[in-house]
């Protein structure tokens, strides 16, 4: 084609190529183009929505290079102000294919081997195009939805891609982000049902979702042994004080915790036992010692101290909400017990672990998750290498757990999410990040997530964020985010063969997470009995039991102090 007037006519309909443009300047990467209006109104009759939607924001175009066809995605518009039938685009080549007769992209693969040329034709892609470039090759993956603006090409992730270089998924809240998450984990559990998963939600919102592929621990059965804490975990649970009260409280509990770990028999047998070691020990004995340690006091200045650690810990000992965690039987070692059952060692079938936090009080919750993450990490370090089980973890609400430095200062939650993003993949643990704030994350963790799935975005700083972390070849992609629709998403990163926006597949109703959104107008239409309700919200209130257990029967707190 020698002249952007032959593209002016177009080209035969149907199944013929339509150049709809030429190309005015290439850099690496990416070039200019300007495509003629006339063309593109003519594409408007065809049933193919690809082609019909060709030369448009977000669309796909192919350019022919000797050999190969590059695909290319309109990434932004204006007007050409020298003539009213066109306009001018850039354009982002995404990847390249082989010429195969009338295919485009066999052997599809990202990158360029050889740029166009001023004044190579563009030319519209078709269905068949994009069923090429997104047809899944020999590795393992999982169909999650239709490539837009197709509705039937399907879109997939590549297992491994994906997990072993961790992922994000954002969206504002409303986008159907939760629905995604289950999808997705639910795609995965199918392909690989000896897996190891584990979901820490912190509105209980999954247990329905995996009722049938998953086991459920909520605070009425985790179980979880205070001994396993280390430290700094132990310090955020007991230490009360600030500056130099604080620091004076976290040298009595190192003191005194060593000690109390030292008095099991099994520290015997440990040539480095330190205070972060997991080993049982008796909240009694650790009370013991801080009683022996302030009646050897020379000075009563330092007494307060004491006195706060130990009314802290008979607080949390006579508070049944902390009973999962305190309860007097898990003194004992059960710390294969626990690693069974939260990572899915003898998975049976259920290789997701559902850990539901909505029960856990919100003073310890981060320790939670804190020591549930570091179990997790420690567990693939002290793993021979040659035994190892990739295990992936995801964190919904990743803001309130790896805030950035602007939002919050280090925990040890913090800490150990942090070091799982920048070290898990060495040995096998992969982090799923689910977040509506991706601008309030913590910018180094979110950098090591090679796969985002970006949802609708409705804050400025956010959709900041993802057009920072998003690959240059994906910058076509951003103007949509805030424009998706619900169950849309645009996919960038190792997961996916090149950056994509797509449509998820629907969910059974069954597999979806529970929606805690309320009908006003409905509960407002109809009082109700009031009288009768409010008195069981307060006897719940008092009695610290749960209104609304969901799918999971919760036991007594009673129950937890038998045995």
């Amino acid at each position: 084609m020698d002249s952007f007037n032959d593209v002016r006519a177009g080209a035969a309909m149907g199944g013929a190529a339509v150049a709809i443009g030429v190309i005015d300047d290439v850099g690496f990467g990416s070039a200019v183009a300007r495509l003629s209006l006339n063309v593109m109104d003519t594409l408007q009759a065809e049933t193919d929505l690809t082609k019909q939607r060709s030369g448009t924001i977000g669309s796909h175009v192919k350019v022919r290079v000797g050999p190969r066809w590059l695909l290319g995605s309109v990434r932004d518009m204006r007007r050409d102000l020298g003539d009213k039938t066109t306009v001018i685009v850039n354009i982002d080549f995404l990847g390249e294919g082989d010429a195969a007769g009338d295919r485009s992209f066999d052997n599809f693969r990202r990158g360029v081997t050889a740029y166009p040329r001023s004044g190579d034709p563009i030319i519209a892609a078709v269905r068949e195009d994009l069923a090429a470039v997104f047809a899944t090759d020999h590795r393992p993956h999982v169909e999650i939805g239709t490539v837009y603006p197709t509705t039937d090409v399907k879109a997939a992730l590549f297992i491994d891609a994906l997990l072993s270089r961790h992922f994000a998924i954002v969206g504002s809240t409303g986008t159907g982000k939760s629905t995604a998450t289950a999808l997705i984990l639910h795609r995965i559990v199918a392909a690989a049902p000896r897996g190891h998963i584990v979901m820490l939600d912190p509105h209980g919102e999954y247990a329905k979702a995996f009722a049938a592929t998953g086991v459920i621990f909520n605070v009425d059965n985790l179980e979880m042994p205070y001994w396993l804490m280390n430290f700094e975990e132990t310090c955020e649970v007991f230490v009360t004080g600030e500056g130099a009260q604080r620091e004076g409280e976290k040298d009595i509990l190192a003191k005194c915790l060593l000690a109390a770990r030292a008095r099991n028999p099994v520290a015997g047998n440990l040539p480095n036992l330190t205070v972060d070691s997991p080993v049982p020990y008796v909240i009694g004995d650790l009370l013991g010692e801080l009683q022996q340690q302030m009646g050897m006091l020379a000075q009563a200045d330092e007494l307060p101290k004491y006195l706060r650690l130990k009314r802290k810990i008979e607080d949390i000992l006579q508070d049944s909400r902390y009973n999962f965690m305190f309860s007097r039987k898990l003194s004992n070692d059960t710390m294969a017990t626990f690693l069974s059952r939260i990572l899915r060692l003898d998975g049976d079938g259920k290789p997701i672990s559902i850990i539901d936090l909505s029960g856990v009080p919100s003073e310890v919750v981060s320790v939670v998750v804190a020591l549930l993450s570091r179990i997790v990490f420690d567990f693939a370090i002290w793993t021979a290498k040659d035994k190892r089980r990739p295990i992936l973890l995801v964190c919904e609400e990743a803001h309130r757990y790896v805030p950035s430095k602007e939002v919050a200062e280090g925990s040890a939650v913090r800490q150990i999410l942090e070091r799982i993003a920048k070290e898990g993949r060495k040995y096998g643990v992969s982090l799923g990040l689910v977040t509506q704030r991706p601008s309030d994350v913590a910018e180094g963790t979110l950098a090591q997530c090679g796969t985002i799935i970006a949802m609708r975005l409705n804050n400025a700083r956010d959709q900041e964020w993802v057009q920072a972390a998003m690959p240059e070849g994906a910058r076509g992609f951003l103007d949509t985010i805030p424009a998706l629709r619900n169950r849309e998403a645009v996919v960038c990163g190792e997961g996916v063969a090149v950056p994509v926006r797509l449509s998820f597949d629907n969910l059974a109703e069954s597999r979806c997470p529970s929606s805690d959104d309320p009908s006003f107008s409905g509960h407002w239409a109809n009082d109700g009995d009031t009288s009768v309700e409010l008195d069981r919200i307060i006897r719940d209130w008092r009695s610290q039991t749960t209104a609304d257990p969901g799918p999971v029967l919760l036991r007594p707190v009673s129950a937890l102090l038998q045995g």
